[in-house]
């Protein structure tokens, strides 16, 4: 696929899912810094980020937002973005044929952004950028080395911020994955990443 539709980090005009295309406002691109350590990829926009044209601007975005500041971190200094930028019908998850005609897009935005540590929100990111079947409550918080486009990426799991809003017992291990992620890119550390352990 050519990226006749990105510029920069920007997607506009592209017609790849007709049935997105149909069921979004607008294309949702990522958001946050052009250089972050840390890019968290969920799996794509729902009602209020097609609203508003930001990823995890709803409930499960305050969630994320609140995790972030715990850790010393906000949203302007890491990259929010999704699999695919549009808002797929009724909220569904993407068909894995509109995750493969976004996933460029996705590839382009990882390279230029280069960030040291990729964070998978949920089970669909999880398992789109792994390439296999991910028990995401189970391998949330681990790290694995992960070929995305031309380059090999370090890839941790996490839970959906959502999760913790329909299940409260899923908070510890969504806040431990945030801790691990945190503590690898050195957030609110003076001695940097812990990545070079890996």
């Amino acid at each position: 696929m050519d990226l006749e539709h990105m510029d920069g980090l920007v997607v506009e005009g592209c017609t790849r899912c007709p049935a997105l295309c149909e069921s979004r406002s607008r294309i949702v691109n990522g958001a946050g810094a052009e250089d972050a350590a840390l890019v968290f990829v969920g799996e794509g926009p729902g009602a209020q980020e097609d609203e508003q044209g930001e990823p995890f601007v709803g409930r499960s975005g305050s969630v994320l937002d609140a995790a972030l500041d715990e850790r010393g971190l906000s949203r302007d200094e890491v990259r929010i973005t999704n699999c695919v930028r549009c808002r797929p019908p009724d909220n569904r998850d993407p068909h894995t044929d509109e995750l493969a005609n976004c996933r460029d897009y996705l590839e382009r935005e990882l390279d230029l952004v280069d960030p040291d540590l990729v964070v998978t929100l949920g089970k669909v990111p999880s398992q789109h950028l792994l390439g296999r079947d991910v028990a995401v409550t189970k391998e949330a918080g681990s790290v694995h080395e992960v070929r995305i486009g031309e380059t090999t990426r370090r890839v941790l799991v996490s839970l959906h911020p959502a999760a913790t809003l329909y299940d409260r017992s899923q908070q510890e291990t969504f806040e431990a994955a945030l801790d691990e992620a945190a503590a690898l890119v050195g957030a609110g550390e003076s001695d940097q990443s812990r990545l070079g352990d890996y």
